[in-house]
């Protein structure tokens, strides 16, 4: 579904990474001696083209990154939590089941606002603006305060029994911890002005974390995340085509329309294989998975964070997410 109009938009944005770094070559031996198996040197490296990626510390859980996130959003725009009317924490991470982790953000920012939590895998952050510009859309929200804040390390397999383990556990091998926030508000330009998204639901066993709800709500084998790269591979190039193809369609922007174009990223090969698929300019691109992993839905508020002073009025971003479940999304945002 195609949702278009003018006048809301992104005017500030924060990121955070954990201090603590972990090189993949370290994680490989990790797992290595906690599985008494051995892999081929470099093994983790060289199918993920992911260096080292960033930790969540102990003490520090996904409300921890998101607060430090939305302070960077709010002081880059002098604004005061208590400026903020509704505060969504848009993650595929949480604190607990019960109660939304937005509450616990709230409470260390020191904010009044109506708060509430958005999930939808990686795509929960996108999501979470889209319903931020729903809110100030209809009326029901000045300014909107967005946040994520992902600790997808904590699901990975510490060991694996076998090769064929090892593959449903790899993906979770991918991942790196980060936050991110943004302030979504009416702006006096176009703002958000193009949103598309399809789904998939038929393939939602293709991976994920089964565990924490009412279908295995204890026991440790269901905390970690297990999936079908290959399978999960497939059903995005099915799907990233078709929806580029509608953007492109209602705006009449070809990719020499946007100052950039940030993506969620898996791996360096799935960024190649969406490069071949897609034709995106590379240097449109803001590479993260390389040094950072896999962020989960944080992917694309800390490149949006990582190229923000490059951006002039005026300038068109691409949002383009993939999420678990399966789900493709595109946003088209103009500074």
């Amino acid at each position: 579904m195609s949702n278009r109009s003018t006048g809301v938009g992104i005017t500030a944005v924060g990121a955070y990474l954990p201090e603590r770094v972990l090189p993949t070559d370290a994680l490989q031996q990790r797992v290595q001696r906690a599985s008494g198996i051995r892999l081929p040197r470099g093994l983790f490296e060289r199918m993920s083209g992911i260096a080292e990626r960033r930790v969540a510390g102990p003490g520090e859980y996904a409300s921890t990154l998101a607060v430090a996130a939305a302070d960077r959003a709010l002081r880059s725009a002098d604004l005061d939590p208590l400026d903020i009317d509704v505060l969504l924490f848009a993650s595929a991470s949480r604190d607990l089941v019960e109660p939304a982790t937005a509450h616990i953000v709230q409470a260390e920012l020191g904010s009044r606002a109506h708060a509430l939590d958005v999930s939808n895998a990686c795509n929960s952050f996108l999501n979470g603006i889209d319903v931020a510009r729903s809110m100030v859309l209809a009326g029901r929200a000045g300014r909107v305060l967005v946040v994520t804040g992902e600790t997808p390390t904590r699901v990975m397999r510490p060991r694996v029994d076998s090769l064929a383990q090892a593959r449903e556990a790899f993906a979770g091998y991918t991942f790196g911890d980060a936050g991110a926030a943004v302030v979504v508000e009416a702006v006096a330009g176009r703002g958000i002005f193009d949103v598309d998204q399809e789904t998939l639901s038929q393939h939602w066993t293709v991976g994920g974390i089964p565990g924490g709800g009412s279908r295995h709500p204890r026991g440790d084998e269901y905390t970690y995340f297990t999936g079908d790269g290959h399978a999960l591979r497939g059903v995005f190039e099915k799907v990233g085509t078709a929806i580029l193809d509608r953007v492109r369609y209602r705006t009449g922007l070809d990719w020499s329309g946007y100052a950039r174009v940030l993506v969620h990223q898996v791996t360096k090969p799935y960024l190649d294989r969406f490069v071949e698929v897609t034709g995106v300019p590379a240097d449109k691109l803001d590479v993260t998975v390389g040094d950072h992993g896999n962020l989960a839905s944080a992917t694309l508020g800390v490149q949006l964070a990582r190229v923000w002073e490059s951006l002039d009025s005026g300038d068109r971003v691409l949002f383009i997410g993939l999420g678990g479940g399966v789900s493709a999304m595109t946003m088209a945002w103009e500074k």
